[in-house]
C-alpha cells in the first residue's frame, strides 16, 4: 500500500476499512476516502483507456474538472473517480473508451 502514514504538520487519522472490488480484484480502502484516492493507494494508476488509440489514463486534475479519472462503478460509467467517495461493497471496472451504459 502507498499512503503516507506521517506528515510533519497534518495530523494521519485511522480511519475504518471498506473493502471495494477493482477489475474483480479486492482492494481495500479507508472510508472517507475518494476512489481515486484508493486506488493511488493500491498502486493502480490506470483508470481508463482511451476511445481512439486505447492510451491509458489515470488523476490528472483531482477536482472533477477533466474526464481521465472516470471508471465503471457498480455499472455506472464515466463516474469522476477523484470527487466520488469509496463504500463498502463498489464494484469499479477500468473504462474502456467513452463507457456505455445498459439499459
Amino acid at each position: 500500500m502507498q499512503r503516507i502514514r506521517q506528515h510533519p504538520i497534518l495530523p494521519i487519522e485511522e480511519r475504518e476499512t471498506v473493502h471495494i472490488t477493482v477489475d474483480g480484484r479486492p482492494v481495500e480502502a479507508r472510508a472517507g476516502d475518494t476512489i481515486a484516492a484508493a486506488l493511488l493507494a493500491a498502486g493502480i494508476r490506470v483508470f481508463r483507456r482511451t476511445h481512439r488509440f486505447h492510451e491509458p489514463r489515470g488523476i490528472f486534475c483531482g477536482i472533477g474538472q477533466c474526464t481521465d479519472c472516470v471508471m465503471e462503478v457498480d455499472g455506472r460509467p464515466n463516474v469522476r473517480t477523484c470527487v466520488t467517495r469509496v463504500r463498502e461493497g463498489m464494484i469499479i471496472r477500468t473504462q474502456e473508451g467513452n463507457g456505455h451504459e445498459d439499459l
